[in-house]
């Protein structure tokens, strides 16, 4: 037996092989033993419902059929396939099916970018930046279609920022992963943009006479990246969805996660960011299209908070060959596959913790589930309903229409702020003026909203139930004079 045989068939444990694992199943094991964390966004609630409806119509909805306000208005769901397979695991093993599902990909996510980042770094370089990017991300996870395309982010631009550090041509095998993205969530034309940096760093190495060369090499890519981001039940209509929503102008303040980053008290962000600078301070050059890329990640990130996932995942992807050859990264005979061994107890304890988690009770967040006042003022009966921007994935679960939910595209800029103002009655006179247009026959605010004490001050409403989550009123069948 030769020695090539021998060395194949014993793989001595490696430290660089584990930190995949141990990295993935460590965030895997938190994200569980934090499931109501996950649950604590109200859109859950409505992307659960829109996989139930989609499940028992076998088709996608093309108009709106959950709200009153928009009802039949235009709208598609772009992120089908990420609401169809968060119905799934409700309709198996109820929230906690959710919670496994939605730990599972960003346990996946960080695996897979600590197994790319090996390839340039040493296994202290990578966890420092793992760490990073868990600290940006940590906001964000929750159980929603975004964190369901992490893994299929990472190892897209895992693709292509090898290219660019090794000059390869353009990785066809990774063009199905676009179909996957495009049904997924709606930010396939972010996966486009990043073949741009792999094939201006693909000109830049080159001489100007051998640019057509390498033009003919990634345009008929590119074109096919596009081809493969429109096969979805609406065609093309998904990529446009960020421009849709950034589209909303103004309104974008009102909804926390479009805000920009708050400087106001120190957080993670910033202390990253300043962590950032001094490394830069220490020596580090970056090619100029690497600093392009990281300069726009950054500009995303300070724009709209919910950004910095991007930052997160994609930066240190680009940055890993850069820092590698300045501060000593991988060792050439260092592997990282992990042998047959490790592999087999990392996926039981994978299946051991799943098995202990879906034996739990979680359930989403009580301050999104006014399911005590729906049911101790009998809203399902009272008409439209008024409700707080972050009771509308309830209401949609619970089968009651909203004026109002998550779904900023279907609402628009203009009604989206004209609510928010009423509702802080910063326009006092157009918050009576929504109250009469759509003939609202109840509201469902939380407590600490202006409304609320507006309306306990009107004759023609009076308040009927009331705790820590919400606040109803109901129009009086004849008002008190």
């Amino acid at each position: 037996m030769s020695d090539q045989v021998v060395h194949s068939a014993v793989q001595p444990f490696s430290a660089r092989a584990a930190l995949p694992w141990l990295v993935g199943l460590s965030v895997y094991a938190a994200l569980l033993i934090a499931g109501p964390r996950l649950l604590g966004d109200p859109d859950t609630y409505s992307h659960v419902e829109l996989g139930r409806w989609i499940m028992a119509h076998g088709a996608l909805p093309t108009s709106d059929p959950f709200s009153f306000s928009k009802h039949g208005a235009p709208w598609i769901t772009f992120e089908w396939l990420s609401e169809v397979i968060y119905a799934a695991a409700y309709i198996i093993s109820g929230w906690p099916g959710v919670v496994v599902v939605a730990a599972a990909a960003i346990a996946l996510a960080f695996g897979l970018l600590t197994f790319f980042l090996l390839r340039e770094l040493s296994p202290v370089q990578t966890l420092l930046m793992v760490i990073a990017a868990v600290i940006l991300l940590a906001p964000h996870m929750l159980a929603r279609p975004h964190v369901l395309v992490l893994p299929v982010m990472v190892i897209w631009a895992a693709a292509l920022v090898r290219c660019m550090d090794r000059g390869g041509p353009p990785p066809y095998w990774a063009l199905p992963l676009l179909v996957l993205w495009a049904n997924l969530h709606g930010s396939g034309v972010l996966a486009l943009g990043l073949i741009g940096p792999a094939g201006l760093e693909a000109l830049l190495r080159e001489k100007p006479s051998e640019w057509p060369r390498v033009l003919l090499r990634w345009l008929p890519f590119t074109a096919l990246a596009v081809a493969a981001s429109c096969l979805t039940p609406h065609g093309p209509e998904p990529l446009l969805m960020p421009l849709t929503t950034l589209g909303l102008g103004p309104a974008l303040a009102w909804i926390a996660e479009w805000r920009p980053q708050d400087f106001g008290h120190v957080g993670g962000f910033e202390l990253l960011l300043l962590a950032g600078i001094f490394a830069l301070s220490r020596g580090v050059t970056l090619p100029v299209v690497r600093v392009l890329v990281v300069l726009g990640l950054l500009h995303f990130s300070l724009a709209q908070m919910r950004n910095a996932d991007l930052l997160a995942m994609l930066a240190p992807l680009y940055l890993a060959a850069p820092l590698g050859r300045r501060f000593g990264g991988a060792a050439a005979d260092d592997a990282v596959v992990a042998p047959r061994g490790l592999t087999l107890a990392g996926l039981g304890v994978l299946i051991a913790a799943s098995g202990v988690a879906l034996a739990h009770d979680v359930r989403p967040a009580p301050t999104i589930t006014p399911q005590a006042a729906i049911a101790g003022a009998d809203l399902a009966k009272a008409g439209p309903v008024l409700n707080d921007y972050s009771f509308g994935g309830y209401l949609i679960f619970a089968g009651i229409p909203t004026f109002i939910d998550g779904r900023a595209e279907l609402y628009g800029g203009p009604f989206i702020d004209r609510y928010n103002r009423a509702l802080a009655l910063i326009d006092l006179g157009d918050f009576l003026d929504l109250l009469e247009e759509y003939r609202i026959g109840a509201t469902l605010l939380a407590p600490h909203t202006p409304a609320v004490a507006m309306l306990d001050r009107l004759p023609a409403w009076q308040r009927v139930y009331s705790d820590d989550v919400a606040v109803v009123h109901k129009r009086r069948e004849t008002p008190q004079r």
